[in-house]
């Protein structure tokens, strides 16, 4: 609880696969997944994903939805008694004046205000959780750092436990209190950033690092 964990690996290592195992977009075969102690295969998938806040690589936003209404989503369809005042104090929090930019569609937004009304519709019901697939992969490198300040400023605010699946070691280091390189459907190491860089488990791990220019 309140710690963020990176999933990092190469394309097809099975991080966001993972990922999605938690909020029931996909079942695994064996094993066994538990969300705030409670088996997922015995909840309903729907509610637990209402409780749970999800970040899309695209974003996901509705395209016929304005802003203010893709954030209110997840508080109407939980039932808040002011779904809009939900949405717009989280788009404050992710620095969007609902004033300037709750009518908007979000073809008339660029790429990064599109990512934070995600993670501002992601936040609105004040889940404790947040579930990240690779959000900032598509930002060019000005727009993509400017929301690692973001998120690491909603951090200090909100008490949120968080897994980030990213490709990109330095944000996994940046961002995170413990990293998970994944391999082939497996875990070679979990780590904090600094352990990680002190004593890689193995030579991928070691190799991994090396390849990121992440300096030991």
């Amino acid at each position: 609880s309140g710690e963020w964990v990176a999933l990092v690996g190469e394309s097809g290592s099975g991080k966001t696969t993972l990922l999605r195992c938690f909020n029931a977009l996909v079942v695994p075969e064996s094993g066994s997944v538990t969300v705030g102690g409670e088996r997922v295969v015995e909840l309903d998938p729907i509610a637990l994903r209402r409780r749970i806040g999800y970040v899309p690589q695209d974003g996901g936003l509705l395209p016929h939805w304005r802003v203010t209404d893709n954030a209110a989503l997840v508080p109407r369809l939980c039932g808040a008694s002011e779904p809009r005042r939900a949405a717009e104090e989280a788009l404050m929090a992710v620095g969007l004046d609902p004033a300037t930019f709750g009518a908007r569609w979000p073809a008339e937004l660029s790429g990064g205000q599109r990512q934070r009304v995600a993670i501002a519709r992601a936040l609105a019901a004040a889940p404790g959780c947040i579930l990240l697939d690779e959000p900032f992969g598509a930002l060019d490198a000005i727009t993509r750092g400017e929301l690692h300040a973001l998120m690491r400023q909603l951090r200090g605010q909100l008490p949120l436990t968080a897994i980030l699946v990213t490709h990109d070691l330095r944000e996994a280091i940046l961002l995170a209190d413990r990293i998970a390189v994944m391999r082939s459907g497996g875990i070679e190491q979990i780590a904090t950033p600094n352990d990680m860089l002190a004593a890689p488990a193995n030579a991928y791990v070691a190799n991994l690092l090396a390849r990121s220019g992440v300096p030991s």
